[in-house]
């Protein structure tokens, strides 16, 4: 009994690998149709007696200002073009701040907040951090950098129901992802965050403090795909 377990689990472990790596190399080529997170964000509007409603448009990333591609770097991830999917300082300095209480932006990268939009659940579980970096890992050796920002901006929530880079800028300015300005990007990237919470448009002063030192730091980022 114990060996057909064992054989059981060796099964199931093998063909997740199989599975998840043909899935990143699938999504390498072909535009990610939904996300988990849509599907709970829809199943939440349900429940709330809502229309289950998602905004989302994929653009290829040539379709995205080069002004959003920036603030998001500044905004979330300003090592995305030297790390190999982990910034271990600011993991560790997440970590330190977090133990004494302190409320500060998490060491998630581009990377890992890709892996887990586009393959896993939300939640904070070992098991699903695991996986979160297991996803990172195939992602930074299957896909370019490009690709990994491509599906981000169109993976990503950017307001209640709205999902990507095209979807946003439709939304929050009435106009095309590729003609946002560095403030319009710089205010998209502002409430990424926590999305749900704050405006694009007609900011708090908090939202409009970040969109500025957001804009500042643009001045520093090079794309280097």
């Amino acid at each position: 009994m114990l060996r057909k377990i064992f054989r059981f689990i060796i099964k199931v472990f093998l063909w997740f690998i199989v599975i998840s790596v043909l899935s990143v190399v699938l999504f390498r080529f072909v535009p990610v149709p939904f996300t988990p997170l849509m599907m709970s964000r829809a199943l939440e509007q349900r429940d709330r007696g809502e229309e289950m409603y998602a905004n989302h448009d994929w653009v290829p990333i040539a379709e995205i200002s080069p002004e959003l591609q920036k603030a998001v770097i500044a905004s979330e991830d300003g090592k995305f073009f030297t790390h190999y999917g982990f910034d271990f300082e600011a993991i560790e300095k997440a970590y330190e701040n977090n133990k004494k209480g302190k409320r500060i932006k998490g060491g998630s990268t581009i990377s890992q907040q890709t892996a887990k939009n586009v393959f896993l659940w939300q939640g904070r579980s070992y098991l699903r951090k695991g996986l979160e970096a297991y996803f990172t890992v195939l992602i930074e050796l299957i896909w370019s950098k490009e690709r990994i920002m491509e599906v981000y901006l169109n993976s990503i929530e950017m307001g209640d129901g709205i999902y990507g880079a095209q979807a946003a800028a439709k939304y929050w300015y009435k106009k095309d992802a590729k003609n946002l300005t560095r403030y319009e990007a710089a205010g998209i990237a502002a409430i990424l965050p926590s999305p749900l919470k704050y405006k694009a448009t007609n900011s708090s002063s908090y939202v409009n403090s970040r969109k500025g030192h957001i804009v500042r730091q643009m001045r520093y980022i090079k794309l280097d795909y």
